[in-house]
């Protein structure tokens, strides 16, 4: 039998097996309750004033709890950080093929982060990363895109792309608050059209 800590004569309110509420006792009487019944006095409330127990089989408790608790990490996804680096230079076939490995990353649920390296004399030809970070973009649409524009750090430019899962869910939770649906403001520009005629 589990018991609880403290003053054998501390007040706590007690809760029965079937959740029934039993009132205010002794930790002693709240003790007693539990034995004659042949379960665990457990405290699940300790920072309540009073203190809150619950007449429980423990292992059963702990069974549950845990059981929860690994429910919960499933739900959990771990998203990944995936890496692509790129040069001003490269050619068109292994363009190709970091843009297939970005795609097989953006299937299975991973951001991706696409970045051009500078070296020498490239830093003064920015504008080259920029439109090969925005072809990398393009080439990867179907599957994710990106919220941001591609952002310099000394010598690297990155972009971020999202699988397009995680970015619907985003963006739905977002446009969800105090704007007009896209359907009704589709819906009102042919009425419009016919009056201006």
């Amino acid at each position: 039998m589990k018991a609880v800590l403290g003053a054998p004569s501390k007040i706590v309110r007690v809760i029965g097996p079937e959740g029934e509420q039993m009132g205010l006792l002794t930790v002693t009487a709240a003790q007693n309750h539990a034995y004659d019944k042949g379960l665990d006095l457990v405290m699940i409330a300790a920072q309540a004033d009073p203190p809150v127990c619950k007449i429980i089989d423990y292992g059963k408790f702990r069974f549950e709890r845990d059981k929860k608790e690994k429910e919960a990490k499933k739900k959990q996804q771990i998203m990944d950080i995936k890496e692509i680096r790129l040069s001003c230079a490269i050619d068109t076939n292994d363009f190709k093929t970091k843009v297939n490995h970005a795609r097989r990353f953006l299937t299975g649920g991973d951001k991706v982060k696409v970045i051009v390296k500078f070296k020498g004399r490239e830093m003064s030809h920015l504008d080259v990363g920029r439109e090969l970070l925005e072809r990398f973009r393009e080439a990867c649409a179907d599957l994710g895109g990106s919220d941001k524009a591609p952002s310099l750090d000394g010598r690297f430019m990155s972009v971020f792309i999202t699988p397009n899962s995680k970015r619907e869910g985003a963006s739905a939770q977002s446009k969800g608050k105090g704007k007009k649906p896209a359907a009704t403001a589709a819906a009102a520009t042919p009425e419009d059209k016919s009056a201006e005629k």
